[in-house]
């Protein structure tokens, strides 16, 4: 007996492992993490540390872009240009070989701002609010695959199934507009890499997942009654239904997923009339459709997604994530990144200009990334065709507002921009910062599931101090 009472308390509850107290304590904390998420699971909570931010805005790159093309730059590149990739000294024509090579990138770099920091002259309306970055390039993650880089990316997890970082964090936080989806996602017509994975609730309560606008169409079907049925009867409707579903839960109280389908039936109801003005871009200015790029083919589209992750914003969506790709070039890069970066600059950077004027900026935390950078080199494809490969060892990503360190770049890579060296860290390690300064503590944000306590970070991480203010 000495032995268990010289152990630590959580070495001692561990020991029950091989026992059947072990089966007993799992059941108990999982009824009562069931017991918490009942009681009106999206009501605003206090984090674990006073917040720098009280939302997210998450603008994903899908594919991969480069980072020696577009914040990173690399003169050392223009020394061994279409040179063979091999080990030093042994250097030769790539276009001799037919093997890999290095490529110089096809833009100019410029510095911006009071900061200095580094951007391809291709961001023209970016550059104007360079002061207001703050540019990390420590960043690693463990694959080069795209479906289990972006799920990598959002959730954490290589291989899906767990929630994403929107999900943990409405859990974390609740929603600012019990109207509305604490969690929000815009994506392209075409779901990314991965599929609606990429903002699942994973294991947590199904109220937790994010809720996609279709980009082309009415954003969600079904928003409006069928002709003829009016509000109040769907309340009577609804009403039935609950009491129907209630005393079936009490019968079943096992079945956390009828909550949650009950709590979902309530805000659709209520998204009926909250939803048509969130998304209803009629009643803003000539001014600032134009300052977002709405009406351009070119940034038409992007344009209209930041300006509703703004709307949302202010009616106190938690996190709203953007989807833009693909960045997946393998060829063409002078085009292919041209033409992406022309459709996002503008309105990335009327969103920050906007919410800044807004008094919103130090509140709303924006991120910037893809789901790994791109190597120096790449295969032979002949005259300008050539682009780059994965790199899951190098990459940029950039905050602004919501507390990040703005006005300063953060890290480095190596002289090619291969490998991060400078202020390197796992991506679990900027999870970690993400939610830190959301005010949630990672190892406090956790969820009982399968026999252990879960969280974000899989293992654990560490924060990343000089990406916060």
């Amino acid at each position: 007996m000495n032995v268990y009472f010289n152990q630590p308390r959580r070495e001692f509850l561990y020991g029950l492992g091989t026992s059947l107290g072990s089966i007993a304590f799992s059941a108990l904390l999982a009824e009562q993490t069931r017991a918490e998420q009942k009681e009106n699971p999206l009501a605003p909570r206090d984090g674990h540390f006073p917040a720098k931010a009280k939302n997210c805005i998450f603008l994903m790159m899908e594919g991969g872009p480069s980072h020696i093309d577009t914040f990173d730059p690399k003169p050392a590149l223009e020394k061994v240009h279409l040179k063979e990739f091999v080990r030093e000294g042994e250097q030769k024509s790539a276009m001799e070989s037919g093997k890999r090579y290095f490529v110089k990138s096809p833009f100019k770099f410029s510095k911006h701002g009071d900061s200095g920091a580094d951007m391809a002259d291709n961001w023209h309306h970016l550059a104007k609010v360079a002061d207001d970055i703050c540019f990390y390039r420590g960043c690693k993650v463990d694959s080069v695959n795209h479906p289990t880089a972006m799920y990598q990316m959002n959730c954490g997890n290589r291989f899906g199934g767990d929630p994403a970082i929107g999900a943990w964090v409405t859990y974390g936080l609740g929603s600012m507009n019990q109207d509305l989806p604490g969690f929000m996602v815009l994506p392209e017509l075409s779901y990314p890499q991965g599929g609606a994975a990429n903002w699942s609730n994973g294991f947590l309560p199904a109220f937790y997942q994010g809720t996609p606008l279709r980009p082309k169409g009415s954003p969600i079907l079904d928003l409006q009654p069928p002709a003829g049925v009016t509000r109040e009867r769907q309340r009577k409707n609804l009403d039935l239904l609950t009491r129907m579903n209630r005393a079936h839960a009490e019968r079943h109280p096992q079945h956390d997923e009828l909550s949650a389908r009950l709590a979902n039936y309530e805000l659709a109801f209520r998204m009926q009339m909250e939803i048509p003005d969130a998304i209803d871009l009629s009643g803003e200015s000539r001014h600032t459709l134009s300052m977002y790029g709405i009406g351009n083919a070119t940034t038409d589209s992007f344009g209209r997604k930041c300006l509703l992750a703004r709307k949302m914003v202010e009616k106190g969506v938690r996190f709203v994530q953007l989807y833009n790709g693909t960045w997946d070039s393998h060829d063409y890069i002078e085009r292919a990144h041209g033409n992406l970066i022309r459709g996002v600059d503008q309105p990335i950077a009327a969103l920050i200009s906007d919410l800044k004027q807004r008094g919103l900026l130090e509140s709303t935390l924006i991120v910037w990334c893809g789901e790994f950078g791109r190597s120096p080199d790449n295969g032979v494809r002949g005259g300008t065709k050539y682009g780059r490969d994965h790199n899951a060892n190098a990459m940029t990503i950039w905050l602004a507002g919501g507390g990040c360190n703005a006005g300063h770049t953060i890290g480095a890579t190596d002289e090619l921009g291969m490998s991060a060296v400078e202020q390197v860290h796992h991506v679990r390690d900027f999870h970690v910062t993400l939610l830190r300064l959301l005010g949630l503590d990672d190892n406090k944000l956790t969820y009982y599931h399968a026999g252990r306590f879960k969280l974000l970070s899989q293992f654990g991480g560490k924060v990343i101090e000089e990406l916060i203010a």
